[in-house]
Parts: structure tokens; sequence; C-alpha cells
């Protein structure tokens, strides 16, 4: 169980330090290309385009070519894509955001696929959540790393030394592949129709459909904490790069605690309905909050409030995705979280495009964070009323 569960941490980690790298990069590379530093939010959300289009295909990939080899694949498409951001063009930047959406799309399909096989059902609350503290994980890797990179050489070097690092990560899955993969039918034929199934077999599944719809908005808000926090407190809030490079990088340790809180309680409370809806409650106040952030605010309150920001908006995952499988019929849990992240990324994709679009109108990253807040607000009220109507 501690193989299967490093190995895809690790896999997880990179591929979200990938996924995430350009978003960090965006106040330098704003300032060498011209290009407005919002725009990363259209970045972000052509890398899930990529995603949600990819993450339909992944069950028919792990089970012919295995959950392995697939993540190997997609570790390479991230280091392809960040080569083509450095560049440093409008067309390279699209060209690098769907291969880094490709490569992300079936990371977590692929896991799951994995720790579903070696998971005990008691335990599968906490360990998915374990697996998916990579997601902030690699968040805070990228928030503490990729400042300094760009010290040492510049933003292109940066993500030339993302992108070596996966392809390296590529490399070391090949020792696991021959057990990890033994499941995997060579004969299984990949189609059009299969890649659009997970979809059908989502809305089979009721509770499935409800925690897929759900998600769309819980991912909103956590993309747009973590594609817009550093350029937020660098323009707004008057902090360094590297400084608001290291508020992101707490941030997203607290999510990485958080997911394991999380995970935990769902299991102690068997209550996973109940956490998610509270957790929306929790990071509507928390994004609210980080919209009165003032140049005068002490850094220390800023740290706080980010990361139970932190904490909330991107320590939801494992408690959904360990749902799912528990919701999912024997051998079908890569093939409905692929479904259900199709929701998941739509939701990113929306999001932080919605977001930079407040930002323009209104010339304050304060009012993206305010109003992405107030929808959330909105999502947990629903959120209660459901989970009351069904304990009457």
């Amino acid at each position: 169980m501690i193989i299967p569960l490093s190995i895809t941490l690790a896999i997880q980690i990179l591929a979200t330090m990938a996924a995430l790298t350009v978003p960090v990069l965006a106040p330098e590379a704003a300032r060498t290309t011209g290009l407005p530093a919002a725009l990363v939010g259209v970045f972000i959300a052509l890398v899930y385009v990529g995603a949600m289009l990819s993450t339909l295909a992944s069950g028919n990939l792990v089970g012919r070519y295995g959950a392995i080899r697939v993540s190997q694949a997609c570790l390479l498409l991230s280091a392809l894509g960040l080569a083509f951001a450095a560049v440093g063009a409008v067309w390279s930047l699209v060209v690098s955001a769907l291969l880094i959406g490709s490569g992300y799309g079936p990371i977590t399909p692929s896991s799951s696929h994995i720790l579903a096989r070696t998971t005990p059902a008691h335990r599968m609350g906490f360990l998915f959540s374990v697996k998916q503290t990579g997601v902030p994980l690699g968040g805070a890797l990228a928030g503490l790393a990729v400042p300094p990179l760009v010290l040492l050489s510049n933003w292109q070097g940066a993500a030339l030394a993302v992108g070596a690092a996966c392809a390296a990560m590529a490399l070391i899955a090949q020792g696991v592949r021959a057990d990890f993969d033994a499941d995997r039918d060579p004969r299984r034929k990949v189609s059009l129709g299969g890649v659009l199934r997970p979809l059908a077999q989502v809305f089979a599944h009721r509770d499935i459909r409800n925690l897929a719809l759900c998600t769309f908005f819980l991912s909103a808000m956590q993309l747009c904490l973590t594609t817009y926090l550093v350029t937020y407190l660098t323009v707004e809030y008057g902090a360094s790069l590297v400084t608001a490079g290291f508020v992101l990088s707490l941030s997203q340790f607290a999510g990485a605690g958080g997911r394991l809180l999380w995970g935990y309680a769902a299991d102690r409370w068997k209550a996973p309905n109940l956490v998610l809806c509270l957790l929306a409650f929790a990071m509507a106040a928390a994004s609210l909050i980080t919209a009165l952030f003032e140049p005068d605010w002490p850094l220390v309150i800023v740290i706080a409030v980010s990361m139970v920001f932190g904490a909330t908006a991107i320590g939801w995952n494992g408690v959904y995705l360990a749902r799912v499988a528990q919701l999912s019929p024997p051998g079908q849990a890569g093939t409905l979280t692929g479904g259900t992240l199709f929701f998941t990324y739509f939701g990113v994709v929306l999001g932080p495009p919605a977001f930079a679009a407040l930002v323009g109108v209104s010339g304050s990253f304060a009012a993206g964070y305010a109003g992405i807040g107030g929808v959330i607000l909105l999502v947990g009220v629903v959120l209660l009323y459901v989970e009351l109507k069904g304990k009457r």
C-alpha cells in the first residue's frame, strides 16, 4: 500500500507543479513580454480545456496501456508544454496550456485506478486525501522553487527546469510499471463512444452526478485562489514576488494538511457530504476576507487568512474522490472519476476567466475574490439544504 501511494503522490506533485508554474511566473513573464498578468486566467482555462477532454479518455487509455504508462505520457506532455511556454509568444502559450492540460487530465483517474485496487474501503477517505495532497504540495513547490529559479536564470529557465523534473519523474515511474500495469488489456479498443461513455455513467448514478455538479463550483474557487494569489499580493498588497510565492506555498501546505484532516473527518463521521458543506462555508468566508487585504495589513494576518483559504478551498478533493470511488461499481473507479472530473475541470475553465473579467471591469483583484466568495456562500447554502433534506 505504501508503494502505490508514494508513486501516485509523486506523480501528482510534479503534474500539479507543472500546471501552476506559469501562474507563478506570470508577474515576471508579463514584465518581459508585455502581456497582461491577468491573462494567466485564460492560460489556466486552456489548461483545463485540455484536461476536460483528456480525462474522458483516461478510462479507456488506462484499461489498454495501464495507469503508470498513461501517467508517464502525461508527465512528458507537461514537460513539452513548459518548453513551449518558455518561447513566450501568445501562440506558444496557447499550445503550452493545451499540452499541460492534456497531461494533467488523466493523472487523477490513473491514480484512482491504482488506489481503488490497493486500499481497504474503510481507509479510502484518508488515503485518497493523502494522495491528493500532491496537488497543494505541487503548488507549494511551485511557489517555493520557481521564484528562486527565476532569480538564478530567468523565467524561461525556470519553466524548462520544472519540465526537466517532470521528464525525470516519468523515467523513475518505469521501475514500477510491470507490477501496477499488470491488469492492462492491450486488446481493449479506444473509440469516440468509449470516450463519451463516462459522462453517461455519471448521470446514471444520482449521487455521483450530484458530487460532480458540486465540484464545478468548488474547483473554480480553488483555481482562483492558486492562479491569482501571487499576482494579487504583488500588485495590490505590495509584496515582492518571493514573498508572494512564499505565501502561496504556505496556503498550499495548509491545503495539504486540510486534505488529511477532512479525509479523516469524513471517514470518522461517515458524513462526506456534510464535510463538503462545511468546507464551502469556510472557503467562502476566507475568500471574502482576502478581498479586504490592504497594504498596511500585517503580513502575519495575510498569511493566516491565506492558509485558512488554502486549507478549505484546496482541502476538499480527497473527500470527493474517495466518495466517487466508494460509490463506483468494482473496476469502474477510474472511469467514473474521469467522468466526474469533466465537470470539475469545467468549473476551472469558466472560473478563472470570469474572475479575470471581473478584475478587468472593476480594476481590482479584490473584487474577484469578493465575487467568487459570494458564489460559494450560495453553494454552501444549497449543500446544507440538500443535506438536511436528505436526513428527513
